[in-house]
């Protein structure tokens, strides 16, 4: 479902105009995209600060409406300011919802501590975890799960391996990424050279017998 977004057109453009807007706890913004001409706009401060504590936020549609009509867009980008970490502006892309778009979604990994690697002793290595897909904004997921359930020592876990809903497909360069992989030494490779050890151990610690020397020769 897509987020509703009021906004107020700018009229004034540039840096003088965007502190007016600012000094009133609002905040700049601009919508790009889509072979048109670029819009200024104005929206609550206070109302979209509270917009962006949503969850995945840069996956989901926004119905920008203004007095001119509704926009269809993504959040591209959010600038902060760097000292009082306010949201300073923010740019919206828009898009055409019947055409594909290219997101980058968050990775989380899942029953961890229960996983056929982890419960030997193996170690996760969760490398990467954001990935690229390409599909139809209403299908885009907020996130993509890794089950490690199932996931032994020396498996890895790659881009072609996720579960990706109907209609999404992986970004350019995705499939071959390694995201995680348990590793740590089999079982029975650390049994044996466990035995190993110990027999080169009690070797060592064995006494040694002293050669009899042969009986002198009779005169």
């Amino acid at each position: 479902m897509a987020i509703e977004l009021n906004a107020e057109i700018r009229n004034v453009a540039g840096k003088g105009a965007a502190r007016s807007i600012r000094k009133n706890s609002n905040i700049p913004a601009v919508i790009y995209g889509e072979k048109k001409a670029p819009i200024a706009i104005e929206l609550n401060g206070r109302d979209f600060e509270m917009l962006l504590k949503t969850p995945a936020l840069r996956t989901k549609l926004f119905n920008i409406k203004t007095k001119d009509g509704v926009e269809d867009a993504m959040l591209m980008d959010v600038q902060y300011h760097p000292v009082s970490d306010k949201v300073i502006h923010a740019d919206f892309k828009r898009i055409n919802v019947n055409e594909p778009v290219n997101v980058v979604v968050p990775v989380e990994v899942i029953n961890i501590e229960t996983s056929r690697g982890i419960k030997v002793g193996g170690v996760l290595n969760f490398a990467v975890r954001k990935v690229a897909l390409r599909g139809l904004v209403k299908d885009i997921p907020e996130k993509i799960t890794i089950d490690l359930t199932n996931l032994g020592i020396g498996e890895t876990v790659h881009g072609s391996d996720l579960v990706l809903p109907s209609g999404v497909e992986l970004g350019l360069h995705q499939a071959e990424l390694a995201f995680a992989t348990i590793g740590g030494k089999m079982a029975e490779e650390a049994d044996n050279k466990a035995a190993a050890a110990v027999a080169a151990a009690n070797t060592a610690a064995a006494p040694t017998t002293a050669a009899t020397p042969a009986p002198a020769a009779k005169k």
